[in-house]
C-alpha cells in the first residue's frame, strides 16, 4: 500500500539526514518533490519515482485543500 502525502506533510524517510534529523518538511511537490530539514532548513530536491520508495511513514499532515495530491 502507497503512502499518501502531500505538500506541507511532516514525513520520515529511510535514512537520517547528515545533521541527524529524520523529520522532513515537503515543500514542493511535481515531477520532483523539494523537502525541507526540520532541523537544519537545508532542502532536497528527489524526484517523485525515488521519493516514493524512500518515503516511510507520514508523521504530522499539512493542511489539505479539496483536490490534492492523491499519492500517485
Amino acid at each position: 500500500m502507497a503512502v499518501v502525502y502531500g505538500l506541507g506533510d511532516i514525513v520520515t524517510l529511510k535514512k537520517p539526514h547528515a545533521c541527524g534529523e529524520n523529520r522532513w518538511c515537503i515543500i514542493r511537490m511535481g515531477m520532483d518533490i523539494r523537502v525541507k530539514c526540520t532541523k537544519c532548513d537545508h532542502s532536497v530536491l528527489i524526484p517523485r519515482q525515488r521519493f516514493d520508495r524512500v518515503i516511510r511513514k507520514v508523521l504530522v499532515q499539512g493542511e489539505r485543500q479539496e483536490g490534492t495530491h492523491d499519492g500517485n
